[in-house]
Parts: C-alpha cells; sequence; structure tokens
C-alpha cells in the first residue's frame, strides 16, 4: 500500500469514526452500514477530483512479508540486537 491509498484508508476511518460517534451508533449492523456509506463517499470524492482509485494503483512489487524478511535478515547480519528479541 502506497501512501495515497494509506492516507484515502486512514480519511475513511477517521471519518467513519466521528460519524459513529456524532450519531451515536452503537448497532453493528447500523456501524457497517455506515462504514460502508462513508467509504463509498470517499471513493467518490477521489474520483470526482481526478485521483486514482484504489484498484488502479500500481501493485508493490514485493509482498509486505518479503519486505519483512529481508529488514529481518539485514538487521541480524548487522548484529543489531532485534526489538522482538528482547
Amino acid at each position: 500500500m502506497g501512501s495515497t491509498e494509506l492516507i484515502a484508508n486512514l480519511f475513511r476511518i477517521s471519518q467513519t469514526e466521528e460519524k459513529l460517534k456524532k450519531d451515536k451508533i452503537h448497532n453493528c449492523s447500523k456501524a457497517t452500514s455506515t462504514h460502508y456509506e462513508v467509504g463509498a463517499k470517499v471513493r467518490k470524492a477521489i474520483e470526482d477530483i481526478g485521483g486514482t482509485i484504489p484498484e488502479d494503483l500500481p501493485t508493490p512489487k514485493k509482498s509486505i512479508k518479503q519486505v519483512e524478511r529481508e529488514q529481518l535478515k539485514r538487521l541480524k547480519d548487522k548484529k543489531t540486537k532485534l526489538m522482538l528479541d528482547e
């Protein structure tokens, strides 16, 4: 996920959270539909301003698992103490 998609997701999440609080929504079904509605509006805004919708964004060359493995190997090769080892 690149920064554009990450930012759009964080915006969608924050706006959904605000709406759930403001409208005092506690019902799971209503919360789910609110999440969907906010997501659709964020997506529409991206389209309206000429942005790239998430499924049209470029796919990373490496998976997150591959990047994690490479970073762990790099840290171990440097004999750096990993937080995971503490």
